[in-house]
């Protein structure tokens, strides 16, 4: 039987400043909170907070418009240094009209603006905008170091963001970056509660994380970056979130 499931917010980290070290700042967090971490555990964090940490907030003014994001920013209405960063960040542009603009993020997410985000960073001295990190799993792969050599146990880490997907309202946390833990469960050929062999079940693990801890994190002012989540017994499979990124060649729906 599987254990129960638990989503333990880490409160109290404080704005995180360019260059700051996350490992550190999640551990002094853990201690005021009287938290502790066990083996198996996941701890997810906000993408925001990795990307500040990696340096890869980018004020507006010192963004150079080229021709193609001028155009680009007059048909969408948009910003066109904001523009600029989003082709910058983009392999290709996938739908766009007055407002929006989707496009495949180099990394291969495909989502509005390339993951270039201006909610919740620090606007004071100037427009600004954050972007995505350059290597999520690498981050991931980090974050989960430095956290075992400080508590000495084995964990799972996870980077999320908010992503929308087509067909649905709303957005959902999303797995851009993973380590230590499995990101896919392939049933495929095994048999279901009646004996019939499985075709297509293949379930998602670090997006399904990803999606239970933002229901603690919040999405706009909750003020909570990073949480556990307890109960999955979580291994290092070798996966990265990488590997649940549709090859573009057999996406459908772009």
């Amino acid at each position: 039987m599987k254990q129960a499931l638990s989503i333990l917010p880490i409160a109290n980290i404080p704005i995180v400043q360019p260059g700051g070290d996350l490992a550190l700042l999640i551990g002094d967090a853990l201690s005021a909170a009287n938290l502790t971490v066990e083996d198996g555990d996941v701890v997810v964090v906000a993408q925001k907070i990795v990307s500040l940490s990696e340096n890869r907030l980018v004020r507006l003014d010192d963004v150079d418009v080229s021709p193609a994001a001028e155009r680009l920013a007059a048909e969408t209405d948009k910003d066109p240094r904001l523009v600029e960063l989003i082709l910058r960040e983009s392999s290709a542009v996938i739908r766009k009209k007055p407002g929006v603009i989707i496009a495949r993020h180099r990394l291969g997410l495909v989502g509005a603006n390339a993951g270039v985000d201006q909610s919740n960073i620090d606007h004071s001295d100037g427009a600004c905008a954050l972007l995505l990190p350059e290597d999520p799993d690498r981050s991931a792969t980090a974050l989960r170091e430095a956290l075992m050599k400080a508590t000495g146990k084995s964990l799972g880490v996870v980077v999320s963001d908010s992503m929308n997907r087509p067909w649905r309202l709303g957005s959902i946390g999303t797995a851009i970056g993973s380590a230590g833990i499995a990101v896919i469960d392939d049933r495929c050929g095994q048999p279901d509660l009646f004996g019939r062999e499985l075709q297509a079940t293949v379930t998602n693990q670090a997006d399904a994380i990803a999606a239970a801890a933002v229901l603690v994190m919040g999405e706009s002012t909750e003020r909570v970056p990073a949480v556990i989540v307890r109960g999955l017994a979580a291994r290092d499979s070798g996966q990265m979130a990488r590997d649940c990124i549709r090859p573009a060649a057999d996406d459908l729906f772009l």
